[in-house]
């Protein structure tokens, strides 16, 4: 049977991109594992059980076209992940809490994935390549944020805040809690999910 061509994904065949999401798998267990300076092809093959690092190379530009697709891949999986648990709740105050909430479950559930887009993110902070991807989720993570207590106000559920402080510090609380869960093992991010939920629904309940 000749191979299907997948033209959403540029014309690559379905075997190219199975091999694709291996080697992105694969980098992502290393950096989880090794952290962003310490992982190198090599590690990546090795991990992959590819032949050589050849291999990588061939369906890969480069660093920066790999990793901007594990933090693309990332990103794809928190968002499935989340954005069900949004659209699901019937208020705003839901909508906000189940945002907080689940992105923290996510963390829990995912910790491979979470500690590998924090380590690019850090690593490449300071330079001219930090990843697209990652900078897209970030405004698009605020603008969520804005817009829905934006439609919160309009709606009478929230106090009369600036939504987009607002958003900010939210959106700080949780990548800050990412920060302390890898630095500090064993936090509880079930029960911290549910604190920084209580916190910013009483910062942002209407009559507060």
């Amino acid at each position: 049977m000749s191979e299907k061509r997948a033209s959403e994904n540029g014309g690559r065949t379905f075997t190219e991109e199975a091999r694709r999401a291996q080697i992105v798998r694969a980098a992502i267990d290393t950096v989880a594992e090794h952290g962003y300076p310490n992982t190198s092809f090599s590690k990546i093959a090795q991990r992959a059980g590819l032949s050589s690092t050849g291999m990588i190379s061939y369906y890969f530009a480069g660093k920066a076209e790999l990793f901007d697709e594990v933090v693309s891949t990332v990103l794809r999986a928190a968002e499935e992940f989340v954005g069900p648990r949004i659209q699901h709740e019937p208020t705003y105050r839901a909508k906000l809490r189940a945002y907080i909430e689940s992105n923290l479950a996510f963390m829990a559930k995912y910790p491979g994935h979470t500690l590998a887009l924090a380590e690019i993110v850090i690593g490449t902070r300071d330079r001219e390549n930090v990843p697209v991807g990652a900078i897209n989720h970030a405004t698009a993570s605020i603008d969520t944020l804005v817009d829905c207590l934006d439609k919160g106000l309009d709606a009478g559920e929230f106090a009369d805040v600036e939504p987009r402080v607002m958003a900010v510090a939210i959106r700080g609380a949780i990548d800050n809690t990412l920060r302390h869960h890898m630095l500090t093992p064993g936090v509880d991010l079930e029960s911290y999910g549910n604190k920084l939920a209580d916190l910013f629904d009483r910062a942002t309940r209407a009559g507060s």
